[in-house]
């Protein structure tokens, strides 16, 4: 058994650290199956050096462990779960209502009935409202023609922990705090920020408790907190690395869908014809939001394939594992090229072409290449998995489902998107999109 891997699984050292690369589905579900029952990745040292600093306790994206094992059960209950999703599912329907009405006004001031700009700005600000809704209970007030400017600054202040993570992460500590300290001042009190608006809530929630003795459903931090099974500063930690995961995550998919269904009207005829068919029965059963959308689903991980938002996974091997004929010893740090995954020919039938159905075709259509489950794993896999992955596959499937039910979406550029990365993976630059009203 040969020691050294080669393509399709390569070895890459950077500095002191040796990886293993892998891509294939084979490989990915090896790698799931020797991870261990407390997967072991690695952490982002730019946040955790904040914790550090600030001597402020560590959330799940942070942790390894029996630590994080602990609050990953816990929050499964309140962010994963079935059940917790039929109860977030009204919050992003009102965002995306309100979304729906703004882009409704601005169209209504143009007599061609239509207009042509640049969405992507009023993309982020619904991400941004939305997981903050189902995060803390409590809208930013960013769906607006005029927009709350204390929700400006909480955008912003999310920009500038993403901005400055991919300059202090693959620099070494004693050097960016030497040579890029204006840099740490930026991140260190962007996190400050985000901490301060968290114990905002909670004092704020605790109020409402105390005042209401059966309170409506509002959001994921308030559900922790009456569980009570947590400590303040376990939720509050949590809760802020969850927000700062939340926003880029459903941001770059949404702009990326809305530029395949504009260059393929046809795909996008279909999309909308299956929202209106659903209307009622989602109206009436929202939580059967995932069932009644296959299609807008399946265009949804079309666009995951694509364009990954993380462009690799990695996890340590808990036992040695053979992959692609080679012998990996147990410790290795295994990542997993999600992008060369999505585009490649040996996983993918003509992998250069948006087409949804190739989700939706039997797993056993060894023709279309569905062979594995393992061909999607864009929200990771296994025990650690991305844990928002329901927030965001409803944010996106309700935003879409309720723009493409109102609007024709167009565009004149027929090019493909180049994507660049910062801290994550996301096209460089989107093009005009004209939103015509079909009411």
């Amino acid at each position: 058994m040969r020691s050294i891997p080669s393509v399709p699984g390569t070895e890459n050292k950077v500095g002191t650290l040796s990886t293993v690369n892998v891509m294939m589905p084979q490989d990915v579900e090896k790698v799931l199956k020797a991870e261990g029952s407390i997967p072991h990745r690695n952490l982002v040292l730019p946040w955790l050096r904040h914790r550090q600093i600030r001597n402020i306790k560590r959330g799940i994206f942070l942790l390894n462990g029996k630590e994080w094992l602990h609050y990953r059960m816990k929050l499964n209950q309140e962010v994963l779960s079935i059940k917790s999703t039929s109860q977030f599912i009204p919050l992003v329907t009102s965002v995306c209502q309100d979304f729906v009405q703004l882009l409704n006004d601005q169209i209504q001031k143009n007599t061609r009935k239509s207009i042509t700009f640049d969405i992507s700005p009023y993309v982020l600000r619904f991400s941004m409202e939305a997981g903050t809704y189902i995060l803390y209970g409590e809208r930013l007030g960013l769906i607006s023609n005029n927009p709350n400017p204390d929700g400006l600054k909480f955008i912003q202040t999310m920009n500038n922990i993403l901005s400055s993570t991919p300059m202090l992460l693959y620099t070494p500590l004693a050097l960016s705090r030497l040579f890029k300290p204006k840099t740490w001042k930026l991140h260190l009190e962007a996190w400050d920020d985000i901490f301060q608006y968290a114990e905002k809530c909670i004092h704020k929630i605790y109020q409402e408790m105390c005042l209401n003795d059966s309170p409506q459903y509002s959001g994921i931090m308030a559900e922790l907190l009456a569980r009570g099974d947590l400590s303040l500063e376990a939720i509050k930690a949590n809760i802020t690395e969850l927000t700062a995961g939340s926003v880029e995550t459903t941001t770059f998919p949404i702009l990326s869908t809305l530029f395949e269904l504009a260059r393929n009207q046809d795909l996008q005829s279909a999309l909308r014809a299956e929202s209106k068919e659903a209307g009622a029965r989602l109206q009436e059963n929202p939580e059967l939001l995932v069932k009644e959308l296959p299609l807008l689903r399946a265009a949804i991980k079309e666009t995951l394939r694509l364009y990954p938002v993380g462009s690799l996974l990695h996890r340590y091997l808990a036992k040695d594992t053979v992959l692609q004929n080679y012998n990996v010893p147990a410790g290795t740090l295994v990542q997993i090229f999600l992008y060369c995954t999505g585009r490649s020919p040996e996983v993918f039938v003509r992998p250069e072409l948006y087409d949804p159905t190739r989700w939706l075709a039997p797993t056993s259509d060894s023709g279309n290449n569905q062979v594995s489950n393992f061909r999607f794993v864009f929200f990771g896999f296994g025990i650690r998995q991305c844990i928002g992955r329901r927030v965001a596959e409803t944010e996106m499937l309700l935003f879409l489902h309720h723009v493409l039910k109102n609007f024709q979406v167009e565009t004149l550029c027929k090019d493909n998107l180049n994507l660049i990365y910062r801290f994550v993976l996301h096209p460089k630059t989107f093009p005009l999109f004209t939103f015509r009203n079909l009411n």
